[in-house]
């Protein structure tokens, strides 16, 4: 039980909970997620990319539509493009595949065209939202397959900073929005990630009914955070609270992410 109490103390910079843990290795390597954001150029092994596809065409997906896609990219002037549209992430450029995950009601829309059919719904923000929570789960279960694998993942959602031109870069036709980017590759040993603490359970585990008043948790949250800041040598100089707030205070933290209303409407989702 030693692996389960130091990986739960790693996740939340304190021992969560006293008691017989159930564990298996899968445990581990969930529990052991860090984001990585320096790669070795070793290329991955064949046919690793249609693995971690088959894991997460394994996913649940809602009514079957399967309304995902993702965009496999290897090519290097591709990813230095991308690097650039998300801000000039490099780890971006040194993995040797990203992925872009895409809400895709393109493909149901042409179906139900060969078939004769209208696809009003399709301009309701339900099948949108059940289309973006698709490709969300299956990026999960591609990244749990690639880490059980000894890779290492990262997830880029700053694509959605530059939408409308990552859109015409990978050529997606209307109804396809990019959701995010996840880098994958073997990490850099050299730049080792440590596991960031979350949250306490108090604050985000609601039992019955939700209750808004995790004073205490997120009071003893800013503390473990700023001893791993301090640990980590990071150059944070507030707390956790301070940094959050910060961020959602001004739009200049939305950069382009603030016109995405515009852009789907520009990508074909006439959203109702």
């Amino acid at each position: 039980m030693t692996n389960s109490i130091e990986l739960l103390r790693s996740r939340y910079g304190e021992i969560p909970f006293d008691g017989e843990i159930p564990w298996n290795d899968f445990l581990s390597t969930i529990l052991s997620h860090s984001s990585v954001r320096s790669y070795l150029s070793n290329p991955l092994p064949p046919l690793t990319l249609e693995l971690l596809v088959a894991a997460a065409q394994s996913a649940a997906t809602s009514a079957n539509l399967q309304s995902w896609s993702v965009v496999a990219i290897e090519d290097r002037e591709r990813k230095e493009e991308l690097s650039r549209l998300a801000g000039g992430q490099a780890h971006i450029k040194e993995a040797p595949l990203f992925l872009v995950w895409l809400a895709d009601l393109a493909r149901v829309a042409r179906v139900a065209d060969s078939r004769g059919l209208s696809h009003d719904a399709l301009e309701y923000l339900e099948l949108l939202i059940k289309a973006i929570v698709d490709a969300s789960i299956a990026a999960q279960n591609a990244t749990l397959a690639a880490e059980s694998l000894g890779l290492g993942t990262g997830y880029i959602g700053a694509i959605r900073k530059s939408t409308q031109e990552v859109a015409t870069l990978l050529n997606l036709p209307p109804l396809v929005f990019p959701v995010f980017g996840l880098c994958v590759g073997y990490p850099n040993p050299e730049a080792h990630t440590a596991i960031k603490p979350r949250l306490p359970q108090s604050a985000v585990l609601h039992r019955e009914t939700y209750k808004l008043g995790q004073d205490e948790a997120i009071v003893r949250y800013n503390d473990i955070m700023k001893e791993f800041y301090s640990e980590q040598k990071m150059d944070v100089k507030s707390d956790w609270s301070q940094h959050s707030a910060e961020r959602i205070a001004t739009l200049e933290y939305l950069k382009g992410c603030k016109y995405l209303r515009e852009v789907l409407s520009n990508l074909g989702f006439n959203l109702l």
